[in-house]
C-alpha cells in the first residue's frame, strides 16, 4: 500500500509532525525549569544577588549599588593572568575613587587553571599580582552548578557563539543601576574597556 501519491505530498505531514515535536519539547522545558532559574530571570539587576567573599561570608551585591562594576572570572595560572591583573590594577587605581569597582570571581573550569584553595588564591592575587580589588569565593560559571550571578550575567549578555563563558577573564560591565551593559571576550585587554568605563562614570 502506498501512503502518499507523490514525494511532495508528505511535506505537510512531516512539517506538522516537526511542529508538534517542538511544541512538546518547549512545554517540557518550561515545566522542568527550576524555581531558582525563574527567580534569576525575574531579577532586575545584579544588586538582587548575594555571593560569598573569599572567606565564605555572605555579601549582598546591593552594597555596590550606585557603582560601575567590572565583573571578571579570574585564574592564577592562565596565559592571560599577568597582563589582565596588571591592567585591572591600573583601572582600579585610576577610577576607584570615582565609583568604580572590580569584582573578581576565581574559577577552575578552564583547563584547571585556578586549582588552589581560597586562601591560596587570595595570597596569589594580592601578593604576586598586587590586586587591591575584592576577590570572591571560587565559583563555577558554566553548567548546572553555575552560580546564580553568572546565570544572570549570561542571560543579560550572551556571547558570539552561545551564552557560555568561553575562558578565563571574560568581563561584564555593569552600570550604576546594576544593569549589564556589555560583555568582553577573554582576549579583550582591560585597558581597551577604559573608554566604556569612563562613559558610565561620566568622566574623561
Amino acid at each position: 500500500m502506498r501512503w502518499f501519491n507523490s514525494p511532495t505530498s508528505s511535506f505537510p505531514f512531516l512539517f506538522a509532525l516537526l511542529a508538534l515535536s517542538f511544541y512538546f519539547f518547549d512545554a517540557h522545558r518550561s515545566a522542568s525549569r527550576a524555581p531558582e532559574d525563574m527567580a534569576e530571570e525575574s531579577s532586575k539587576s545584579i544588586f538582587d544577588f548575594t555571593v560569598k567573599d573569599i572567606r565564605g561570608n555572605d555579601v549582598s551585591l546591593s552594597e555596590y549599588s550606585g557603582k560601575v562594576l567590572l565583573i571578571v572570572n579570574v585564574a592564577s595560572k592562565c596565559g592571560l593572568t599577568q597582563s589582565n591583573y596588571k591592567e585591572l590594577n591600573t583601572l582600579y587605581e585610576k577610577y576607584k575613587d570615582q565609583g568604580f569597582e572590580i569584582l573578581a570571581f576565581p574559577c577552575n573550569q578552564f583547563a584547571g587553571q585556578e586549582p588552589g584553595s581560597n586562601e591560596e588564591i587570595q595570597e596569589t592575587a594580592c601578593t604576586m599580582f598586587k590586586a587591591e580589588f575584592p576577590i570572591f569565593d571560587k565559583v563555577e560559571v558554566n553548567g548546572k552548578n553555575a552560580t546564580p550571578l553568572y546565570k544572570f550575567l549570561k542571560s543579560q549578555k550572551g556571547g558570539i557563539f552561545g551564552d557560555g563563558i568561553k575562558w578565563n577573564f571574560t568581563k561584564f560591565l555593569v552600570n550604576r543601576e546594576g544593569k549589564v551593559v556589555d560583555r568582553y571576550a577573554p582576549t579583550t585587554s582591560p585597558l581597551k574597556i577604559e573608554k566604556d568605563i569612563q562613559n558610565l562614570l561620566g568622566s574623561s
